[in-house]
């Protein structure tokens, strides 16, 4: 059984996990009998678990804080697993892990962005990664489209990390010293989405598909590979959603183009000028042919 509450106004939550069922071998079960408490604004997340129900009761069982300040986030987190009494706990540096990131551009998946992290988890791993979100235009030639659609936003992500440990002496037999992991995103339309994940233990490569009719329903089919036994497990997924109208939005026909160019001087009439709007494209090529005279660039001097 599951509860949460929050308080938007403060930025308080509280929730509870209790399993109905326990087992009778062992106290498997209590590590699942957690309560929490947590904070959470724009610049900064604070909170902590506990197990009230269980015979050893850890304060905290998991305690983090996160602050970001501008483009930077750092966070500490607690979470003991060695030591013999609260105080050890407590000096033991393989129970406490930290991290840090920076990123550039907004949330908004319609804006590009990035951002890098590094992670020192239990003082024995090291782990970096990196994320690039990418906003990219492009001409399409669809039949099924309205004529006047003659462009279409992708929208691509990539990541990698990577895993290295800082101390042998707690690295397992058959562990590898470090591990690569990298992945990549391409929504090509409003309709098809292709997922992949290349890594040296196993791969994953996953496509979506979603319809917007009514109602609207989305299917998926994953497949996962494990380089060291060769098993391939496969899967898919089906939702149907009729609780509102399916509905998608359409790029505003006076909305320019993500780089800035001469064409921003037109203030979009450019865009409603001839049967296509202007692109990069032919700025770059001095394709001027469906410009009015008064709005086309001053010719180049040579």
């Amino acid at each position: 059984m599951r509860s949460s509450a929050y308080y938007p106004k403060y930025g308080i939550g509280a929730f509870a996990v209790y399993p109905l069922i326990s087992k009778k071998e062992g106290n498997l079960s209590e590590q699942y009998r957690i309560m929490g408490l947590r904070y959470g604004s724009p610049n900064l997340s604070i909170g902590a678990t506990v197990t009230p129900f269980s015979a050893n009761n850890e304060l905290p069982k998991h305690a983090w804080l996160v602050s970001k300040m501008g483009r930077f986030t750092v966070g500490v987190q607690y979470e003991p697993l060695h030591g013999s009494d609260d105080m050890a706990k407590y000096t033991d540096q393989r129970n406490w892990s930290c991290a840090a990131g920076y990123g550039v551009g907004s949330k908004s998946p319609l804006s590009p962005s990035f951002n890098i992290g590094i992670e020192l988890a239990r003082s024995s791993q090291f782990i970096a990664s990196f994320y690039q979100h990418i906003v990219v235009q492009r001409r399409v030639k669809n039949p099924f489209e309205e004529n006047q659609v003659v462009g279409i936003t992708n929208y691509i992500d990539l990541g990698f990390e990577l895993q290295s440990r800082v101390d042998d002496s707690k690295k397992p037999d058959n562990a590898a010293d470090s591990l690569l992991q990298m992945a990549a995103s391409w929504q090509a339309n409003k309709n098809f989405l292709l997922k992949g994940k290349v890594g040296a233990r196993s791969s994953t490569f996953s496509l979506a598909f979603k319809s917007w009719w009514k109602p609207s329903f989305a299917f998926n089919l994953s497949a996962t590979t494990n380089h060291r036994t060769g098993n391939v497990e496969c899967g898919f997924g089906i939702r149907v959603d009729n609780i509102r109208e399916a509905s998608y939005q359409r790029a505003d026909p006076n909305f320019v183009m993500l780089t800035p160019n001469k064409e921003h001087l037109a203030e979009g009439i450019v865009w409603k000028t001839g049967k296509r709007p202007m692109y990069q494209s032919d700025v770059d090529s001095e394709n001027f042919n469906e410009v009015p005279k008064e709005l086309r660039p001053s010719q180049k001097i040579l």
